[in-house]
C-alpha cells in the first residue's frame, strides 16, 4: 500500500477511535468475521467493559466459527456474550425470498435492543463497510429501523482497508474469507430448514477437509453447486478429487453434484434475483 494511502487509512482509524469514545457504551453485533472482529477490537480498546460483543447463535451460524470466535475473544480479551436467536421460527425467514436477511437482522437487532435497554447501553453497532452500500443488503433496512450504527461506514472504511488495519493489529481474522450465514447458501425460494442448514454446514466441512480455503456449498434442493476460488480450481478439477467430492456429497443426500466453472463469487445467489430489485 502506497504511503499516502496508508496514512489515509491510519487517519480513518483514528476517527473511528474518536467516534467510539463519543458513543461511550456499545453493543457490537459480533459475527466473528473480518469486519465485526475489527469493530470489536477497536471498541474494546477504547471503551473496555463498556463495549459488549454479542454473537447471535442459531443453526444458521457455521459450526466452525464457534471455535474461531472463542480463540479471538480469549486472545484479545473481548467482553463477549452469546444470545440465542430464533429466525427459523419466522415464516418470512423460512420462505427464503430475496428479503430473507431482513428477518434475520430484525430478529437479532430486536434482541440486542432488549439487552441494551436492560443495561443502559447507548448504542448498537455493526461491522458494515462502505462496500456494503453498493450491494444488495436487505439487512441494512433492519439496521436502519433499529437505529443500529455502522462506524466503519461513518468513517469511510472499505473491506480492504479493514483487512489492512486488522493485519496491523495482528487480528487473525485479517485475511479470513468472507463467511455469511449458512442460509445464504440455500437457493432463494427453497425453504430454510435445520436439515438443509446442517447439510450445507457438513458440506463446507468436507471442502475444508480437502484443503480448500475459499468456497461455497450452494444448496439447490436435490442438486449441490460447489463454488471454489479460481486460484484453487485446478486442484478441484483433478479426477481423483472430483470423484471423491461426488461420493462425499452424494452421501449427504444430494442427487446431483456440480462444480460451478465460474468459481467462487460472493453473493452469487443474488444473480437469480430480478435485475430491478430495490437496493439500499
Amino acid at each position: 500500500m502506497p504511503v499516502t494511502e496508508y496514512m489515509s487509512v491510519i487517519a480513518k482509524e483514528e476517527r473511528l477511535r474518536e467516534l467510539f469514545r463519543t458513543l461511550e457504551s456499545v453493543i457490537v453485533a459480533y459475527s466473528g468475521g473480518v469486519d465485526s472482529s475489527y469493530v470489536a477490537y477497536v471498541a474494546n480498546a477504547e471503551l473496555g467493559a463498556r463495549a459488549v460483543c454479542i454473537t447471535g447463535q442459531s443453526a444458521s451460524l457455521p459450526s466452525y466459527q464457534n471455535g474461531e470466535i472463542d480463540r479471538v475473544v480469549k486472545s484479545f480479551g473481548f467482553n463477549h456474550e452469546i444470545i440465542n436467536t430464533d429466525e427459523l421460527d419466522l415464516p418470512g425467514y423460512r420462505a427464503n425470498n430475496g428479503d430473507r436477511c431482513f428477518f434475520c437482522k430484525d430478529e437479532l437487532y430486536g434482541k440486542l435492543e432488549a439487552v441494551a435497554r436492560s443495561r443502559g447501553i447507548d448504542h448498537i453497532v455493526d461491522g458494515s463497510t462502505v462496500d456494503d452500500l453498493n450491494d444488495y443488503r436487505p439487512g441494512r433496512q433492519a439496521a436502519k429501523q433499529h437505529a443500529v450504527r455502522s462506524p466503519l461506514i461513518e468513517v469511510g472504511l472499505d473491506k480492504n482497508e479493514v483487512r489492512e488495519l486488522s493485519r496491523r493489529a495482528m487480528l487473525p481474522t485479517w485475511d479470513k474469507p468472507a463467511s455469511p450465514c449458512l442460509s445464504s447458501r440455500i437457493a432463494y425460494g427453497t425453504t430454510v430448514t435445520i436439515e438443509r442448514l446442517e447439510k450445507v454446514d457438513r458440506g463446507e466441512e468436507i471442502l475444508r477437509e480437502f484443503g480448500f480455503r475459499e468456497f461455497r456449498v450452494r444448496h439447490h434442493d436435490t442438486l449441490v453447486r460447489l463454488e471454489i476460488s479460481p486460484a484453487e480450481m485446478d486442484r478441484a478439477l483433478q479426477k481423483e478429487v472430483v470423484d471423491q467430492l461426488a461420493e462425499r456429497f452424494r452421501a449427504l443426500g444430494f442427487k446431483y453434484v456440480t462444480l460451478d466453472l465460474h468459481g467462487f463469487r460472493s453473493g452469487s445467489m443474488n444473480e437469480a434475483l430480478p435485475i430491478n430489485i430495490n437496493r439500499p
